[in-house]
């Protein structure tokens, strides 16, 4: 195989090896039972201002949007991006498969005024998808492990675009980290934005690639961190891991003006667009 012109099986498969290799540590090292909603606890960190204008990722994606427009959001989650879509488009769609977060997302709807998104509790694909003008994911894909299947519907929901907002490096590093030192094994990592480039041309899809910075995660209290931390570990409140995990969080996290965070330094993001049924010709 060449490795400048990755093959499409080969591709997948070593996508799904590490997404199997991240969720088989977790069933090796947790203490918590799996929760029926995994996000509930970590719903109210998503809750954000849609008519918000300093973050660089509703830019991005505002340039993208058209007033006539239907965009299908998978992976909704809060409606962190939906919101601020829906008041740009005519409609958005959408889709989650937590009751946690999309109650966080209707809480929201209500309290700024925002009619025009239809949640769908629901875990993507659907046996009948919705059908949009532009299919949109962000930070959703990670932890996929069919992601050939997952964008095949993605694309074939869509009539004019699919975006898909990825960080550079993965978005749980932070938390990844913390596994030596609370389970004594290095965390087994899932792919992130440069595999799924690798995964676009495996997959034959030209694509437009734009790169931003974001603030870093911040939180509002050490109570917030440790929320975030226990879920991405799975320790159980009052173990001898859950004390060791306390104690790292102390070493490892810093504090500007009031908020706690892992590191302050900006995080890269990568937009990438692409065309839902184009594909890169093949050679002569």
């Amino acid at each position: 195989m060449d490795p400048l012109r990755p093959e499409l099986n080969a591709a997948l498969a070593a996508w799904a090896e590490r997404v199997r290799a991240n969720r088989e540590q977790v069933e090796r090292y947790r203490e918590e039972a799996p929760r029926p909603d995994h996000y509930a606890p970590l719903a109210e960190h998503f809750r954000h201002d849609p008519r918000r204008t300093d973050d660089p990722v509703v830019e991005a994606l505002a340039a993208l949007a058209r007033p006539e427009d239907t965009w299908l959001d998978i992976g909704a989650g809060g409606g962190r991006y939906t919101l601020p879509l829906a008041l740009r488009v005519r409609e958005v769609l959408a889709v989650d498969a937590s009751p946690g977060m999309l109650e966080v997302l209707r809480e929201s709807m209500a309290a700024h005024g925002i009619a025009n998104v239809r949640p769908i509790e629901a875990r993507w694909p659907l046996a009948d998808p919705p059908r949009a003008d532009v299919a949109l994911i962000t930070h959703v894909g990670y932890d996929i492990e069919a992601i050939g299947p997952f964008l095949d519907a993605m694309e074939a929901a869509a009539s004019r675009l699919c975006v898909a907002a990825l960080f550079l490096q993965r978005p749980t590093w932070a938390a990844d980290a913390l596994w030596p030192a609370v389970h004594g094994v290095a965390r087994a990592p899932l792919p992130a934005l440069p595999e799924f480039l690798a995964l676009q041309l495996a997959r034959r899809r030209p694509f437009a690639l734009r790169l931003i910075d974001t603030p870093p995660p911040s939180y509002a209290s050490f109570e917030q961190v440790l929320t975030f931390a226990r879920v991405q570990t799975w320790v159980r409140p009052g173990s001898a891991k859950d004390q060791r995990l306390q104690a790292v969080l102390r070493e490892r996290l810093q504090e500007r003006d009031g908020r706690w965070a892992f590191r302050w330094a900006p995080m890269r993001l990568g937009i990438v667009t692409w065309a839902p049924r184009e594909v890169i010709p093949e050679d002569d």
